[in-house]
């Protein structure tokens, strides 16, 4: 498809740049699958939409400080770095996203550690061992494991949306804002947005209401930042992300499905892997490792029935899956509703449940 019918004009102040406060206030816009009129209602009000034995599947990956500035020195000649990390492939090596990437090249050396004593080391470094397409390298840094990790924390930044970071610094409380009530994996270098609405009363709430909770991960990487540069569908490359589902729950979620419970998404990242783990016969099994999915309109859905997420970007791969999902002109309808009543858009914005389109 056109990558152009995913566009849409979104005003600037639609943008939010802070969660509601507290986190399960942001509003909620209902799109069922029935083509009833879209309905206006609150994240605290999720269980209203939801019955006994259904199954709600969260993303636990944790956010890192995966956003790093330095230095190549070349000659004498410092010229600054930065760097977004997106994917672990070892214990001392990342693929990242440089900028400005034409600034560096294979074989060169980045301080990130600026002397600062990270991982009491002073210095935190890495070289340059491959570079890619759209600004991507390998990174090896000098020390892995744990050290590294330790190292990453000290002077690492949150890496916030380029839509929010273009208007503002992080600060200290996009450490706590930009993570989820439930994160326990570290590894994510872009939170689960749908996830970070949760609060430890909705979550107890739920389970009262005989809702069940599942967790999967999928270590979010910056990939999902990336603009659709393609003019086709077909020709847009996905960034693949390191993802696990154990048997426990593809059995729990197997057994949800037979006695006619609904799969209930919390987020596009664990759409992505819950349908990834789903083979064609609808049966969930164990998933460990990378996945790629590029789901557009035309896709066959067979995991997940009901979808909570935000509101995406004109012309990304999310706003295409839930176009897939929920029907593309239904769900161009329901953003022009978004717009027209004010919803917060973005990471730190409002949400929407979508029920699965029966086409």
């Amino acid at each position: 498809m056109r990558v152009d019918l995913f566009d849409f004009d979104l005003p600037e102040e639609s943008i939010a740049l802070r969660p509601a406060e507290p986190r399960d206030s942001a509003r909620l816009l209902l799109v069922r699958a029935d083509g009833s009129e879209f309905q206006d209602s609150q994240v605290h009000n999720l269980g209203d939409f939801l019955k006994a034995g259904d199954a709600l599947v969260f993303n636990d990956t944790k956010v890192i400080p995966a956003q790093l500035e330095g230095f190549r020195e070349r000659e004498g000649v410092k010229a600054q770095i930065g760097a977004t990390l997106h994917m672990r492939t070892g214990p001392d090596r990342w693929k990242a996203f440089l900028r400005p990437a034409k600034r560096i090249k294979e074989g060169e050396r980045i301080d990130f550690g600026h002397g600062n004593n990270a991982c009491l080391l002073g210095s935190l470094q890495a070289t340059v061992t491959e570079k890619g397409d759209a600004g991507e390298a390998l990174l090896v840094f000098d020390f892995g494991g744990a050290d590294l990790d330790q190292a990453i924390a000290a002077v690492g930044h949150i890496p916030l949306p380029p839509y929010i970071a273009s208007k503002r610094a992080d600060d200290v409380r996009d450490r706590e804002d930009y993570q989820t009530v439930y994160a326990r994996e570290e590894g994510a270098v872009a939170a689960p947005t749908a996830g970070l609405h949760f609060t430890p009363e909705l979550l107890d709430d739920l389970k009262k209401r005989g809702i069940e909770e599942h967790f999967v991960t999928l270590h979010v990487g910056a990939g999902t930042f990336l603009p659709v540069k393609a003019d086709d569908t077909a020709d847009h490359k996905m960034h693949a992300e390191i993802g696990t589902v154990d048997q426990r729950t593809a059995d729990a979620l197997n057994a949800v499905r037979a006695r006619g419970g609904r799969i209930v998404s919390v987020g596009t990242t664990s759409l992505r892997l819950l349908e990834s783990a789903t083979g064609e016969d609808g049966v969930i099994g164990p998933w460990s490792g990378p996945t790629d999915i590029f789901i557009t309109p035309g896709y066959k859905f067979r995991a997940v029935d009901m979808l909570m997420t935000n509101f995406h970007l004109p012309r990304s791969t999310l706003f295409m899956l839930v176009s897939a999902f929920s029907g593309f002109e239904r769900m161009h309808s329901a953003y022009q509703y978004a717009v027209k009543n004010n919803y917060r858009f973005y990471s730190y914005g409002d949400a929407s449940l979508l029920w699965r389109s029966a086409s």
